[in-house]
């Protein structure tokens, strides 16, 4: 109970970084976001209405989160429900503030970096509860179970749709090609931002092979088999190019959210043992790896 208490007060947190992301420092900078939250804010763009963004984002991920308890998971919805609902609810109270000029030749694109920092740091923090802040989130962490590609490279095909219709709604308002470019620009920095940090606070789906050599291989492959069920190991006879000693080599295959806890039990049962570790790609659909719900 403690720990699910915890769990909860991350998420209220990662909803609320999330909003002041939204709010102070993406929607001003006129970015197109990922997902459906581009069509809000493409629309909320073309009306002028900041009202209108939060009623179509509310509906957007109504339907979203219906999908997620239909074909990801009950607790995961309802995590991600807990998030969006901060979300919608801080993006309506928090005051009017204004932290940097969003037009081209002041600010903007400080705005753009660090709201694209905010929102990847709030996006990492709600998937590390099992949870998310929706949208292309929810679809990422469905795709993402099925093809082990890392949540934040699903968001960026999101995008290409709704930057695409983004840009077809700042052409009708302005006219001017030069201003579609320019929305372009800065919305890819976001987007690079915002799923780079995703992806390197969020290593549950970046998988890398883990080198054991050591003269323990029994011990070394029973702590791999404890640390964790749903992992095996090989291994491969060598002897030693200077001492001439014979030697095992351990090889395994994890995501770099469990090699932290696999490493300090490979120490703890062979304190004299080598080891190195590297990422890797290409692994078979067959891997399997923990529903993030």
């Amino acid at each position: 109970m403690f720990r699910q208490s915890i769990d909860f007060i991350w998420l209220v947190i990662s909803g609320l970084l999330y909003a002041v992301a939204l709010k102070y420092f993406v929607l001003p900078s006129q970015v197109i976001l990922t997902g459906t939250e581009g069509v809000a804010t493409a629309f909320s763009y073309y009306f002028d209405s900041y009202t209108l963004f939060i009623v179509l984002y509310l509906i957007f991920q109504a339907c979203v989160l219906t999908f997620a308890f239909a074909k990801v998971s009950w607790m995961f919805a309802a995590r991600s429900l807990l998030v969006v609902a901060t979300v919608v609810g801080c993006l309506a109270i928090l005051p009017e503030l204004k932290f940097a000029q969003p037009e081209p030749q002041n600010e903007r694109i400080i705005l753009v970096i660090f709201g694209g920092l905010l929102a990847g740091v709030a996006k990492a923090m709600a998937f590390q509860r099992r949870g998310s802040t929706g949208d292309e989130d929810v679809l990422a962490a469905y795709l993402a179970m099925k093809y082990l590609r890392p949540v934040g490279s699903i968001a960026v095909l999101a995008a290409v749709a709704s930057t695409a219709f983004g840009m077809l709604m700042d052409l009708l308002k302005n006219g001017q090609v030069e201003s579609v470019i320019n929305t372009l620009m800065y919305t890819c920095i976001y987007i690079f931002a915002s799923t780079e940090t995703l992806n390197n606070l969020y290593k549950k789906f970046k998988i890398t092979m883990l080198v054991i050599i050591t003269r323990n291989d029994k011990a070394v492959g029973e702590s791999i088999r404890n640390t964790s069920q749903h992992r095996t190991y090989t291994v491969q006879s060598g002897v030693g190019g200077h001492s001439g000693e014979p030697f095992a080599m351990v090889r395994t295959i994890v995501t770099q959210e469990e090699l932290p806890q696999l490493i300090g039990a490979v120490e703890q049962a062979d304190q004299d043992c080598f080891y190195y570790h590297h990422d890797i790609e290409g692994v078979s659909n067959r891997y399997y790896i923990t529903p993030i719900g």
